[in-house]
């Protein structure tokens, strides 16, 4: 009773003329940029920090959560009409999508993805609204040491699922790390890493950082990938339809896709990737018509899309909750946090409940837009496939060079800004994930404050830090989140050495 108290006032905040203006806003550029290749929620959330620095931090953060619902909502379009998935989230998506599109029912494709995304989005924001404070309740209860090793959990899993080699995955958790240390220890007072430069004595600012990494580093690995050629659209004159059939065949999907993507996108690198997947074998199983996958079945369109986007408002638990990112996007969100001097925990919810309350708000307010924007309006959405990459990616480069620079009015953080742009493309190049390397600088001083804490409640006893029950029963989770695949694998190679072997004696 008290979630649905907490989330009437946060209505009264969301429809406010000026937050409802910038849910309309976020939702728009959402749908826009999940439309367009290559442009994510994650690069338009870290191009408009520098922006939003001065917003007052409710219209910010119902912005940033439109763009992010939107960007779901709007990577379907790309899947379908271009067999091009803007995240790895929408792979699945393009399997049956493009087909159904190639087959001249392109509209009923993005029909059921567009209602798909919104019933899965209202009923993942309802269970974000209950499970959330319930979340928070407990996290109270968690002494720092579990706190350090929830964060350490969230280290090795989020490096071993966001990289196809965990090794690199790890690599670029200890780059993030040793970012978040640069500047001057707030305990001690010593400064660190800073190279004799007095301007990184308070630190990396994790905007410079952030829009480096991701936005200078993705132009630049576009760039130097860039083919001249068109793209292959599949051309749409209308708005998006379904015939009957069609809804007696995806309304099931949807909720069985909502049910498995929600609980994936709450674990700590649980992601939209495993779920949607799962949706997809799980369709083609179920389905009275497994001869049209693989040709264009739209079961298997409606289930991953709901799952998709119901792991998009479980990302927002563990977010909120705990302060611990799951996803790109999130931890982008969570530089925005830092960004107004917030930090996200059990606490948020009771020193900024009209923040908190009037996100969540916002979220069934832009499930509705979104709804609105999708169904009459795709074939304006994909026109935009049509801007051609040169002109996109150049603006993004002004943007992002102009935003940095206006938060300080600083040289020296341009510079900073094309170095972390020359690293984040490098990163790319040679396939070093981004994210773990974000998240281990925002969370890093947190990890790092944790730690401490639990050493002075314990009188400097390590033992005793790591022997409470809960933290180790973490740090052993957290091993064999790092010890397990690595068996596995050792393990399969001498099998595939053998096999190897055998077929040379035959």
């Amino acid at each position: 009773m008290e979630a649905i108290t907490s989330l009437l006032a946060g209505f009264d905040t969301a429809l406010t003329p000026i937050n409802l203006l910038w849910a309309l806003l976020g939702v728009t550029l959402g749908t826009l940029v999940g439309v367009l290749p290559g442009i994510g929620p994650a690069l338009t959330v870290a191009l408009l920090l520098p922006v939003t620095a001065k917003l007052p931090p409710v219209s910010a953060f119902i912005m940033f959560a439109g763009i992010y619902y939107g960007g779901m909502f709007g990577g379907s379009t790309t899947s379908i009409l271009l067999n091009t998935p803007g995240e790895s989230s929408s792979i699945i998506t393009a399997l049956e999508g493009n087909k159904m599109a190639r087959r001249g029912r392109a509209s009923a494709a993005l029909a059921t993805a567009a209602i798909g995304s919104f019933v899965a989005g209202t009923i993942g924001t309802l269970l974000l609204t209950f499970a959330a404070p319930a979340v928070a309740e407990i996290a109270l209860q968690i002494p720092p040491g579990a706190k350090f090793a929830i964060i350490l959990l969230a280290f090795t899993t989020v490096s071993a699922t966001f990289a196809g080699s965990p090794l690199r995955g790890l690599i670029s958790l200890g780059l993030g790390l040793f970012l978040g240390l640069v500047g001057t220890d707030n305990q001690s007072g010593v400064a660190r890493f800073d190279l004799g430069f007095p301007e990184l004595l308070d630190g990396i600012d994790v905007v410079t950082v952030v829009v480096g990494l991701f936005a200078i580093g993705e132009t630049l690995y576009v760039a130097s990938r860039f083919r001249k050629g068109k793209a292959d659209v599949v051309p749409l004159t209308k708005g998006a339809h379904m015939n009957r059939e069609d809804w007696r065949r995806s309304w099931k999907p949807w909720l069985r896709g909502t049910a498995l993507g929600f609980p994936f996108g709450a674990l700590p690198a649980g992601g939209a990737e495993i779920p949607t997947f799962l949706s997809y074998m799980t369709e083609k199983k179920l389905s009275k018509h497994p001869e049209e996958f693989g040709k264009g079945a739209i079961e298997g369109v409606a289930g991953p899309e709901a799952a998709n986007n119901a792991s998009a408002a479980g990302v927002l638990v563990p977010l909120l909750t705990l302060g611990l990112p799951t996803s790109a996007t999130a931890a982008i969100l969570l530089a925005a946090f830092q960004q107004y001097g917030l930090q996200p925990g059990p606490l948020l919810f009771v020193t900024s409940p009209d923040l908190v309350w009037g996100l969540i708000a916002s979220l069934y307010i832009g499930n509705v837009m979104l709804l609105v924007l999708n169904l009459p309006l795709a074939g304006v959405w994909a026109r935009l496939l049509l801007i051609p990459r040169p002109f996109l990616y150049a603006g993004i480069l002004v943007f992002a060079t102009v935003g940095v620079y206006s938060l300080n009015n600083s040289v020296f953080d341009l510079v900073l800004l094309g170095l972390l742009g020359v690293l984040g493309y490098l990163m790319r190049r040679f396939d070093f994930p981004i994210t773990p390397a974000i998240i281990g600088m925002i969370l890093g001083p947190a990890a790092e404050s944790q730690f401490r804490t639990a050493v002075q409640q314990t009188n400097g006893d390590y033992a005793a830090v790591f022997t409470q029950p809960l933290t180790l029963a973490l740090v052993i989770l957290t091993l064999a989140v790092l010890i397990i695949p690595a068996l596995l694998r050792l393990r399969r190679a001498p099998a595939a050495s053998t096999s190897g072997h055998t077929d040379e004696v035959d």
